[in-house]
Order: structure tokens, then sequence, then C-alpha cells
């Protein structure tokens, strides 16, 4: 019976009928099939007496709302989870042996009641029926005239009748549903699966007759079309062949112990007549083969049986569920099942759609590949799928992408050359990758693999002393990252690395004894790409040890540090203070004229434990590293190397900490020493006639100079050096003379804007009104500088006056000068209509102006050169656009001017697109109505563009690349509110009533049937139809009504831009046939329209009126019909009420319409008093998809 399955004849037709003995579950599952009412009765007294003996021992308690509830069913019992699964079991096994036939009824009705059927089970002896008429009862269909569904189907020695409600489809059955208490219930479903037979293999689990018809039932219920059932019976089934496996195992060791014993004791007593004790061990050797053999055929009925038509089935976790057990059975039962013969369907589920289906199959081969035992066996398979599982650490899913790297790596470890280098060299660069798991489980494949070799303690290179190790492990850290090409993120790799080779990358004393090491005493010095990189990777060793948080970009936040994290970290900044105070010094002095390594050590500061320098009187080593410092920045003008300096200064000079006196002499005396550079060079300037007179070599200092002061001027308030005069003068003397080189005006800009900004800081609550004043005439004087630079020659000076203008205009506007109300009103400013013109007018001549591009012979390096102008160029311009965006969001300049921006957001959407959305995202929060209408104004705009450029006889043409532009931006709109019609309805009501309005914009004629000259807008706001509510888009239908006079003649195409926007309109409604009369005519809302709103709705949400009256006073009548159904704020039931309305859709209701409000009534003027309607209270169904906008 083991290979026994009911055929798959779900849909067959049939006249079998559901038998009159069902008993609902919880009652007592009737065997066999009475005839008589006696004989029912008896049957049920006899089970029902059986059923109270054998579950009486069973009987858990438990305290529900206040009372004590019995659980006696074995679903209650399980579900529960009061008592150890043993014992229950224990009990269901002397039950068994007391009665089998009820205990198994008890069992197959615990299976029903699992898979959520709230239906019946009854049951019919197999022994009365031919065996053609079971193979006919092997259905499962709905009785059309019961109204319920069932299936009947084979279940060992009985034939199973399951009759269930219709509406068992809603998917909601214990297994997947959520809440611990429902995840406890599954693990105690697979423990007494697991339990019932282990408490079973020395006793009834081989009397031909349990595991039948367990077998049987599993096996008919998966093949049904309820997914409850499916589900439900598939997981036992899996875990039924799960824990037969192990008995398999269990009989196979016993089995081998026997033939061992026999073989033993025949040697023994060889030569002598055959004994008893050698007769006993024969035939428990038989009885173990026997068994074995029963055993297997279980296991093949049950995997032919369920497994291979479940394994491909259409629910996913039904599939997951297979490959999970599948894989579960070849590590427990290698010999039996590591072939490929099963081994092919994990290889095929590699490529399921579903993640959680493709997560269990590598979580399986896992499980495999760890077992170097079990590689060797896996040729084929490697060879075959091996393509598949490399590809897979692209996969979509974050944490199929994780395991399939992880099992990479064990396959790599454990399998001779499975995988090529350009393979590895391929999974190599996901280490660089921003999730943060997959980069590291990445990094544990490179450390392993390339990093760390075995020996490495032991073999060390000659020479390399106590750091031969690390030194070799640093070395091939440093060619890996310069050779890869594509990336230059060291922060990525280090933090992908840390979990794995923290050991190393924290070894500071030896990344800095290789750097300080000469050529001259070791052959083996670092080359300069080398050194640089190596002085990147401490960078970044020093950053994450001191943070103890992942890099910017990977992760979503800062980590919350545990105390052990806490105090390592702690350490970490110990040691790196320690050893950097002494060597970072030399490191400087060794590198001073390297820009780029110069910029990376002067960043290391920043993470000192500053105290360290007076606790452990290391004074000295200050001296040196300022000494340095003062070196660096007289060398070089780099700004990254003089921003790291005044960093630097600026972190070592607090206040609060010891050496803040002998930091603050240092920096006074530097810049001193700057000041006085700068005033001989302005002096001779302004000595010189008109100053027109400079060399290069003296355009070259000034710069220097103006660029030191400006970086240090960024960090440090340097107003008692009178530093805004003399900068001020050089921008007065540009704008008048028109002369001075760009490379003196970009940091003379600079420096003023930073001058004003430290006069702001200074604003306090006793600052006197003279201060204010003169604060204010400069804040205004250099605003009038700045917008006259937006039009300098210079284009670099145009850009950076941009952007101050716009850092400048967002700070003055949102300025609190430590709670000075009067300062804040004196110093406060918002441009006027005049700059915004300007500002937006700048915005799109330097940014979205496409350059044409000239077609030229280029070499590879000439290209490679274009390229990277080309996206520093890009870089600028989105710099120059966020900017202006900022001004918008922060409501600096009005929000319609983003109208503007947004005409370009399809066209730039690969280089802008990311800013534009996010834009239009921040002015929606800020103001729903207002960002609605700056879109809808976007679209009119480019609208009457489109329609000035069209030849007017010809009307609007649909086809055309410019309306085809405009759907398509009206389509992105649309997309941006996402899925929460609910949380957007009220800026797309008012996106269809500002476009609804421009559409019927101009309309003449004495009748009003003259066709409008922007009704083909319409097509364009008909792309927001999708994101209105059922009861908004009757609102808005109404609000169209009362721009149409009817009857209206609707013959020619120049009118279908109004058909189509009200089909969008009524497309989900019984309306929509009535959209186009037979006779071409638009067809006014009558009497079916009206009695449709009224199923639709509750008895309150529409007037009642005559049919006469519904006829003439369309259509303001129908709009104030209308105007009650609308939604309110609730996201799955929307109430009628008019006020709710009034409230929440204003703008929409019609201005001729006045309500007048007395208690719950609305009375609405011009309507008789017999159509007034009574706003109740009953709610209207109302589906709304929940999701987060997506905007």
């Amino acid at each position: 019976m083991y290979g026994f399955r009911s055929p798959r004849r779900e849909n067959a037709v049939h006249d079998e009928t559901v038998p009159e003995s069902a008993v609902q579950n919880g009652s007592c599952v009737r065997n066999g099939n009475p005839k008589t009412p006696r004989e029912k009765r008896k049957v049920r007294e006899q089970c029902e007496n059986i059923r109270r003996n054998s579950s009486s021992s069973r009987r858990v308690s438990q305290l529900q709302n206040g009372e004590v509830v019995e659980a006696v069913t074995l679903f209650e019992v399980v579900s529960m989870g009061k008592r150890a699964m043993q014992s229950v079991v224990d009990d269901w096994v002397e039950a068994y042996k007391q009665d089998r036939n009820v205990a198994l009824l008890d069992l197959i009705n615990f299976f029903i009641q699992c898979s959520g059927c709230q239906g019946m089970v009854t049951a019919e002896m197999f022994q009365s029926l031919h065996k053609k008429d079971v193979m006919r009862k092997m259905t499962e269909t709905f009785d059309e005239e019961t109204g319920l569904q069932y299936k009947k189907f084979m279940a060992y020695p009985w034939i199973l009748t399951v009759t269930w409600p219709v509406d068992m489809d809603n998917e909601d059955y214990p297994l997947i549903r959520t809440g611990p208490y429902w995840k406890k219930f599954k693990a105690n479903f697979c423990e007494f699966i697991a339990v019932l037979v282990q408490q079973c293999q020395c006793s009834i689990l081989y009397d031909s007759y349990l595991m039948d018809t367990v077998i049987s039932l599993l096996t008919g219920l998966a093949d049904s079309m309820v997914r409850a059932f499916r589900h439900t019976s598939t997981l036992a089934a899996m875990k039924l062949l799960t824990a037969v496996v192990s008995v398999h195992l269990n009989l196979d060791v016993n089995k081998h112990n026997a033939q061992r014993l026999y073989e033993v004791e025949k040697k023994r007593i060889s030569g002598k007549r055959t004994n008893y004790r050698l007769d006993q061990l024969e035939r428990k050797r038989k009885e173990y083969e026997q068994k074995l053999l029963e055993i297997q055929n279980m296991m093949n009925a049950i995997f032919k049986g369920t497994f291979l038509n479940r394994y491909r089935d259409v629910i996913p976790e039904i599939r997951a569920t297979c490959i999970e057990e599948i894989g579960s059975w070849i590590k427990t039962y290698p010999d039996a099942f590591l072939n490929d013969s099963y081994l092919k369907y994990i290889g095929w589920m590699l490529y399921d759609k579903q993640a959680e289906v493709r997560l269990k199959c590598l979580l399986g081969l896992q499980g495999i590949y760890s077992r170097k035992e079990l590689v060797s066996r896996m040729d084929l398979f490697t060879s075959r799928f091996k393509d598949r599982i490399v590809s897979m650490p692209l996969d979509k899913d974050h944490e199929v992408a994780v395991q399939a790297m992880k099992l990479l790596m064990l396959m790599s470890q454990n399998c001779e050359d499975v995988l090529s280098a350009e393979e590895c060299e391929t999974l190599y660069q996901f280490v660089y990758t921003t999730h943060r798991p997959l980069a590291v489980a990445a990094g544990e494949f490179l450390y392993k693999s390339l990093l760390s070799h075995e020996g490495d303690e032991e073999v060390q290179p000659k020479g390399g002393g106590k750091f031969g190790a690390s030194t070799d492990q640093l070395k091939r850290l440093i060619r890996f990252f310069l050779e890869s090409e594509l990336h230059k993120h060291v922060a990525y790799l280090i933090d992908s690395l840390w979990d794995w080779a923290g050991k190393f990358l924290k070894d500071w004393e030896c990344m800095t004894a290789l750097l300080l090491k000469n050529a001259e005493e070791d052959g083996e010095a670092l080359s300069d790409a080398h050194e640089s990189a190596l002085i990147e990777i401490i960078l970044a060793t020093v950053r994450e040890a001191a943070e103890g948080h992942p890099p910017v970009g990977r992760g979503a936040a800062k980590k919350i540090l545990s105390v052990k994290e806490k105090k390592i970290q702690l350490e970490d900044c110990t040691k790196i203070t320690e050893h950097f105070i002494m060597v970072l010094p030399q490191l400087l002095a060794k590198y001073s004229t390297d820009a780029q390594k110069v910029a990376n050590l002067l960043q290391i500061p920043q993470y000192y434990d500053l105290g360290v320098y007076s606790t452990g009187h290391l004074e000295k080593h200050l001296d040196a590293l300022l000494r340095e410092v003062k070196d660096i920045v007289a060398k070089h003008s780099d700004m990254s190397v003089l921003e790291a300096s005044s960093r630097t200064y600026y972190i070592l000079c607090r206040e609060e900490i010891a050496i803040y006196n002998q930091v603050d002499r240092a920096r006074t005396q530097l810049i001193d020493e700057l000041m006085r550079q700068l005033n001989q060079l302005l002096g001779g300037f302004w000595q010189k006639e008109e100053g027109f007179c400079m060399d290069a070599g003296e355009i070259s200092r000034m710069h220097s100079a103006l660029r030191r002061i400006a970086a240090f001027h960024n960090a440090h308030d340097l107003t008692k050096w009178n530093l805004y005069d003399k900068t001020l003068k050089l921008l007065v003397f540009e704008m008048e003379h028109g002369s001075l080189p760009v490379l003196m005006i970009l940091p003379a800009l600079q420096c003023t804007y930073f001058s004003l900004l430290w006069q702001l800081a200074e604003v306090s609550e006793n600052s006197p009104k003279e201060t204010l004043f003169a604060l204010r005439r400069e804040l205004r004087h250099f605003s009038q500088i700045c917008m006259c630079f937006l039009h300098h020659k210079g284009k670099d000076v145009r850009e950076k006056a941009f952007m101050i203008l716009c850092d400048w205009l967002l700070i003055l506007s949102h300025q609190d000068s430590n709670n000075n109300e009067e300062a804040v009103g004196l110093l406060d400013y918002l441009p006027n209509t005049s700059l915004q013109e300007k500002l937006l007018l700048f915005i799109q001549e330097h940014v979205f102006i496409e350059e044409e591009e000239e077609s030229k012979d280029l070499t590879e390096e000439e290209e490679r050169k274009e390229e990277s102008c080309k996206l520093d160029d890009l870089h600028k311009k989105r710099s120059l656009l966020a900017a202006y965006c900022k001004l918008i969001v922060y409501n600096v300049v009005e929000m319609t001017a983003a109208a503007e921006i947004y005409k370009y957001y399809v066209k730039t959407y690969n280089d802008f697109g990311d800013i534009i959305k996010e834009t239009l995202s921040r002015t929606r929060h800020n103001n729903k109505i207002q960002s609605a209408k700056t879109l809808i104004l976007c679209l009119q705009q480019l609208f009457q563009t489109h329609a000035e450029s069209q030849d007017s006889s010809n009307g609007v043409d649909f086809s055309s690349a410019s309306f085809t532009n405009m759907k398509e931006l009206a389509r992105r709109f649309s997309l941006t509110f996402g899925w929460d019609q609910v949380k957007s309805r009220e800026s797309v009501a008012m996106i269809h009533k500002e476009g609804i309005e421009f559409a019927f914009q101009g309309a003449t004629g004495v009748d009003g049937k003259c066709l409008p000259p922007n009704l083909s807008f319409l097509l364009i706001i008909s792309e927001f139809s999708n994101k209105l509510l059922k009861p908004d888009k009757r609102l808005v239908y109404a609000y169209l009504q009362r721009y149409i006079a009817e009857p209206l003649p609707c013959k020619g195409e120049e009118w279908q831009p109004l058909i189509w926007y009200r089909n969008s309109l009524l497309a989900s409604e019984d309306e929509e046939s009535s959209v186009l009369g037979s006779s071409g005519e638009w067809s006014p809302m009558g009497t079916s329209k009206m009695s449709s709103f009224k199923r639709k709705l509750s008895n309150g949400s529409l007037p009642e009126t005559s049919q006469t009256e519904a006829a003439s006073k369309a259509p303001d009548l129908q709009c104030a019909s209308q105007l009650a159904s609308a939604a309110g704020k609730s996201r799955k039931r929307l109430k009628s009420r008019e006020m709710h309305l009034q409230e929440h859709l204003p703008f929409l209701c019609p201005g001729g319409l006045r309500r007048r409000y007395c208690k719950d009534e609305i009375k609405t003027e011009g309507v008789s008093e017999e159509g007034q309607a009574e706003d109740t209270i009953e709610d209207i169904d109302v589906d709304v998809v929940g999701a987060d906008q997506d905007s």
C-alpha cells in the first residue's frame, strides 16, 4: 500500500454526495457507514466511550479568559504545548494498542485540524466497496446543492471524506499564521511527528497498518487543490520521512552489530554443532533486514508519493519545505541519498523564482560541502551547477547572495581547483559592495583564500624580523588593493576584512615600521604606489577601530556598541594614540612633500585620546607634530592638505584639555605669519597702478596665500585680523574693473563669506543695534556682490558665487541668533522676485543646457581624460541643482519655482532624477496641496508650449514626441504617490480639479458646446485617475459634469480626450457601460446611474429624488448627491458623512451649492424637501492598498 496515490482527478464529475454521518471537528470521527438510525446511535455511543477513555489520560487544562479550557483532541494538546510531547505520544500509542481504528481516526482528524479545516471528516470502510468504486471516489470537487467543497480519497483501510466551506481558500491556516503562538505550534507539530515515529519504532511501526494509513492520508491530502491541505500534509510527510530516515540509520547500525556478533560467535564455535546463541543472532539479523526492507518501502512511498509532486508546487513555502528536508536527508544518510538522483532536485531549484527556495538550496549544499568526506562524491553535481552558484552572489535577495558566497568559500576550501583564478577575482570584488553582510562574507573568502596561508607564523620572509608574517599579509593586501582597478574604496575593503583580519589590521607598529624602512637598510622597501596604499589602509584601520561602525554608505545607521565592544574601542583608541603620537611626526617629515600622503596622515590625530599628551608627559612630541604641520602649511597650497592641517589645529585646540595653551600659541604664530605674507602681497598689489601689472609669479603667490587663509578661516575665527575689509576690497575692485584673475577671486570670495559667517555667529542677545545695523549692511552688500558675480565671465566664479549665494540665503532665512528676536528681524533676508528669477535662470543655463559633443579622433588616454572631465562637470551640476532645490524645500524661494525643475525629471532622470525626486518628496511633505499645484503647473506650462508649437487648425497631435513626453512625465509624477491612496487623496484630487479647470479654460459659445482649446489636457491628467479612491472618482466626475452642457455631441475625434478621461474615472464603476450612447451623444446621468449609486453606497449617502428631478437637475444635483460619498481618513472603512467630505476635500464642492448643517441632517438648496437625504453613519467599504509612499 505504500506506493498507492490517489488519482489526480480533482475535477472529475461524479454523483457522490456528502455522507450523512459527517461530524464536525472536535467531535468523534465516525468509522464505517451505518445505514439505520439505530446503527448510527450505536456507533456514536461506542466511539464516544472509547474516545473518553483514550483521551482522558492526555487532558490538558489551560486558563483562557478566566475560564479553564480542557484540551481533549490531539490538535488541542499539541497546539497548547503544555506537556512534554513524549507523554502525549505515549498516551496515543496506548490508545492505539487498545483500539487502533479509533486511535487512527483520531490521528487522521489531527492532521485535518492542523490544516485549519473548519469542516467535517467522515470515513467508510474500504472493504464495503469494489475497487472500481474506490477509484471513482478519489475526487475533489464542489457540490452545488450543499454549497460545500469535499474531497474523497483513500487512507487505507478507509475512504475518507473531508468536507469544508468554500471560503477555506482564504489562505489563513495554522502553518502560515504569524505570532509566537503559531510559530510554537509549527515546532510542536513537527516535534509530534518525530516523536511519534521514535516511540513507535520498536512496536507498532511495522504492523502494516499504522504507516499504511498515515502515508495514504498524507499522500491524498498533498494532492488537494486547497493550499492548506497541501502545505500541511507536505510538511508532515517530509518530517515523517526525516524521522523514518533516522530509524533506518539506527536499524542499519543494529544490523551491522548483529552481523558482527554473528560472525564472532560463528568463529568461536567453529567445528561444533549450531547452538542456541547462534540461532538467536541469525533470527535477530533477519529481523533487522526485514524491518529495513519495510522502512525502505516507506521511504520510497513518501518520496515518490509526496516529494516528487510537491517540490515543484506553485506555493513557494511548500517547495522550500521539500528542498530543506531533502538536504537534511542527504546529510543524515549520505549512503542512500548522496547521489545524483537526489542532488539534481536541489540543483534544479537553484533557479527557482522565489528567494526562500533558493536559500534552502544553498543552506542544504553548505551542509554537504562542509564535510570533506562527502565532497568527493559531488563531482558531477559541481561540474553541472557550479556556474549557477558562482553567479548567485549577484542575487537580488541579500540573504541568498550572502549564503551563496559562504557556499563558494566552502567549495574553494574543500574542493581542489573548483574555482578558476578569474572566478576568484570576481568574487573578491564583492568586498566593495554596499551590503555589509555580503561584503563581510566576501571578506572572509578573501582572507582565507588569499591573505591567510597556513604556515605564515612559522615561515617568515627573510629579514622580516618579528613582523615577518604580518608584513607578508600586508603586502598581499596592498597588492590586491592596487590590482582592483574598478574600486578604490579602501574603507570598504577594511570594513569587509575587519571581522576576520582584525589582528593584523590593528598591527599599526608593523605598518609604520614598513613605511619608515629605508631602502639602504633593506632592499624590500615599498614603492611609492605601495606606500600611498599602505597610508590609506592605516587611516582606514584607525577610523574603523576608533569609531566602531561601518563607513558611510554601508549600513543604515551607527550601531549601538555593547559593553565589551565599547571596552575594545577604548583600548584601541589608547593604543592608536600612544603609538602615533611618537610615530606621526616622523611620517610627516618623511612624506612632507607628497600632498596625498600628508593629507591622509593629518587625519589621524582626530582619533587621538588627547589626554594622553598630558598624562604621559609627551608634550615634546606635540611640539614636533606642530612644527611638522606648520612646515607642511608653508610648503603646500593644495586645498585638501590645507583643510587637513586646519582641522588638525581645530582638533588639538580645545579649551577643555591641558594642551590648549600650547596649541593656541602655535596656531596664533602660524596665522600671524600667514597674514603678514598676505598683507605684503596686497600692499604690493595696491601700490601698483590699478594693479594691472602682476606677473604669473605674483598671482600664484597671492592665490596660495588666500587659499591658506581661506582654509584656516573655515575652522577658526580670524575676525581680529580684520580679514573682511581686505578681501572685500578685492571683490569690489573686480566688480568695478573686472581685471582680477580667477585664481584670486575664488579664495577672496570664500574668505569674505567665512568672515561674515563668523560675525553672524557672534551675534548675541546683548548685541547693540549699531552692530546689528552694520552687519545688516554688510550682508546686503555681499549679497549684491554675489548676484553680480552670477554673470562673471569666468565659469568657476559664476558657480562659486551661486553656491555661496544659495547657502547664504538659506542661513539668513533660518537663523537663530541666540534667542535675540530683534537680531533675527534685522538680519533676516528673503530673496525678492528678481533674485529668484535670476537663480532659476542660472540653473536652466548652467545645469539643464546640453552641451554639443564634437566628434574627435582621440587617443585612449585623451578619451579617459575627457570622460573624467565630463564626470567632474556632472558632479558640479548636481551640486548646483541640489543647492537650489534646498532653497525650494526650505521655503526660501516659492515652491512654484520647482515647476521649472520638474520639467526635466524624465529627460535628465539618469543624471538628476534622484535630486528632483527627493525635492518632490520633501515639498509634498511640507505642503501637499501646494506641491500638487506645482505638479499640475509644470504640466500646464509644458502643454501650453506644446500647443503653441502646433498648427492651431489641426489641433493637438497626440502622437507627437512632445505630447508623448508629457504623458510619460505625468505617469512618473503619478508613480511618486505610491500605493497609499488615502495619504495622497487630497493631492491627487487637487491635481484633477486644477486640470479640469485648465482643460475647459477659454471655452466659448452660446450653448456651451464649443470645443475648449485645452481639452486635450484631460489626457494628461488621466494618468492620475488610478490614484483616486472610488468615492473621490465620483466626486471628480461630478466636478467634471459642471463644465459639460448636455446633450453634447461627441462624434468627432476632437472630443475623444473627454471620453477617455471620463472612462478613467468610471473604469471601476457600473457606469462604464454608459460612456458613449448609441446615438453618439454624451448621455446624462439618469435614473439607472442614480440607482447604481444607491446600490453601492449606504442608504444615507445619496439623496432620494424623483426620476424627473434626477434628469433635470444634473449636473448640480448629481454633484451634491456624490459629495456624500467621499471617503474619510480611515484606510479600511471610509465614512459617507458630508461634513467629513467638506473638511477634507472642500475644493471639489461646487461653488453654487451651499451647505447648511443642522445636527445630523444635511440640506441642499434647490432640492425638494422630499429629496433631502439624512446623513447616516453607515460605512462604505473601500479597498485601499496600504503601502509606504514611494516618493
